[in-house]
């Protein structure tokens, strides 16, 4: 076992973090998704309810009435973070998983108002579209480390 490799998957500050809402089972099930088909095992979670939400929240207040998953691409040195909210951020969760799921970048040729009007349509019924718990699985070591909250 690479021991650098872990110590990297769980504290680079500079790794990309996905926020959810730790309350819907469909955002939950998004979040188990990409465990189960990541490559690069570098990408953090946070729940936007939690510290971490919180603290992006203050930080980006736009974000206070955002009903959405949001990806931050933390900035390093002169470069600012970057937000990325509703269709951008499942964008981004695409092109993070690769391979075959790299596909649907091809969406960023549909306008960014029509992407973003289909993601609030399933946004605002998600709660209807999942049944069950929130989040059940068992998380190994690795994994639950890279969870922010």
């Amino acid at each position: 076992m690479n021991i650098s490799r872990n110590r990297s998957e769980t504290s680079d500050p500079n790794a990309p973090v996905l926020f959810y809402d730790g309350t819907c089972g469909l955002c939950n099930g998004l979040v188990r998704f990409v465990l189960d088909h990541e490559r690069l095992r570098t990408l953090r979670f946070a729940t936007l309810q939690g510290p971490k939400g919180e603290e992006l929240i203050r930080r980006h207040p736009q974000l206070h009435q955002i009903d959405s998953v949001v990806w931050l691409a933390p900035g390093s040195g002169q470069e600012r973070e970057r937000v990325y909210v509703r269709s951008d951020a499942a964008l981004r969760v695409a092109k993070y998983l690769g391979g075959f799921w790299r596909i649907a970048v091809l969406a960023v040729v549909v306008p960014g108002s029509l992407r973003d009007a289909a993601y609030d349509f399933v946004a605002k019924h998600r709660h209807r579209l999942t049944r069950g718990p929130a989040f059940c699985r068992l998380l190994n070591g690795k994994d639950r480390a890279r969870f922010l909250d």
